[in-house]
């Protein structure tokens, strides 16, 4: 120690700040929390508590790539990032369109086969990591946050996107879990799940469509 006190990596100030504007941010419905939701309704508890850990998996990555620098990459070739945008919301798309179509064909899903954990991790994945919101946030709003005289810039990024995370995970999870807990229970009458089936297609349709028209 030799009388010296250990200098934190980051302005505790700008954490707090941070912290506090993420949760009012993710308090509000966004993408990503109507996903989960949608996954939740459909596919239970555990679908919904599934697509939360996919959804902040893609956040991760992008809080990586920040870290690295790689954003500045993807800024310049913004192509990069319009092919993985449409990508993804073309997949969305089309899940809302395959739901819609098995419920004309009288396929509506039942209640353990809804959505499985698997394709709801997979989902959550595809979901935040094409959302252009999670990109710009990541890029532009985090760098506000980050003192270059506290550390190392990479360490702040992996600090604030770790308050990021953490926080956003619990704010989906609870959503994922009660609309699980509703879904589960409404999947019991057959009028209602059709219509539960239909509303959640709707709603990846509309996803899937604001992913691909945004900017």
């Amino acid at each position: 120690m030799n009388g010296k006190i250990a200098r934190m990596p980051i302005d505790l100030h700008l954490l707090a700040v941070f912290t506090a504007t993420t949760i009012v941010a993710l308090i509000t419905p966004g993408p990503d929390m109507l996903f989960v939701m949608g996954c939740g309704m459909r596919g239970g508890a555990r679908a919904g508590l599934l697509a939360t850990l996919g959804v902040i998996t893609g956040d991760a990555l992008y809080v990586a790539a920040a870290a690295a620098g790689l954003s500045m990459l993807l800024t310049a070739f913004p192509v990069v990032f319009t092919v993985l945008r449409l990508a993804g919301a073309a997949y969305l798309i089309y899940l809302g369109v395959q739901m819609i179509r098995n419920l004309k064909k009288g396929q509506a899903t039942d209640s353990a086969g809804g959505m499985t954990g698997r394709r709801a991790f997979l989902n959550g994945v595809v979901s935040s990591a094409a959302n252009p919101q999670t990109f710009a946030f990541m890029v532009a709003f985090l760098p506000q946050f980050i003192d270059p005289g506290a550390g190392p810039v990479w360490l702040q990024f992996t600090i604030l996107g770790a308050v990021l995370i953490i926080l956003e995970f619990l704010a989906d999870a609870t959503v994922g879990v009660l609309a699980g807990r509703l879904g589960g229970w409404l999947r019991n009458r057959q009028a209602v799940r059709r219509r539960l089936d239909a509303a959640t297609g709707t709603v990846f349709i509309g996803l899937g469509i604001t992913l691909a028209t945004q900017r």
